[in-house]
């Protein structure tokens, strides 16, 4: 999966379409993520002793890796993902827009 947690992507299908967030989580086995501020859901919970809440609670839903696209933090577009190896042998994610380092 080329995006990882704390990359910045924009939602490119769905209701949440155009709009931007950070990853929180990143699921790989699944290709799913969960975004700050895209995808909520309402889930309806009982109370349990003191520890939980009862009532309607929005939260956040994974999305599909493939409706998000990652956002390039030097040209600040939505770009694709592609990797390169540097002099030192290490592997790295570049953007195909501008072809800056990601990582």
């Amino acid at each position: 999966m080329k995006i990882r947690k704390n990359d910045t992507v924009l939602v490119i299908a769905g209701r949440d379409r155009g709009k931007k967030g950070k990853v929180r989580f990143a699921y790989p086995e699944d290709e799913r993520l969960i975004v700050e501020g895209i995808n909520f859901v309402k889930k309806h919970a009982r109370a349990t002793g003191q520890a939980r809440q009862a009532g309607i609670i929005e939260r956040e839903a994974s999305i599909c890796v493939s409706s998000v696209m990652l956002v390039c933090s030097q040209c600040n577009r939505p770009t694709r993902v592609g990797f390169r190896f540097l002099e030192d042998g290490r592997k790295v994610r570049i953007c195909r827009s501008c072809h800056e380092v990601i990582d």
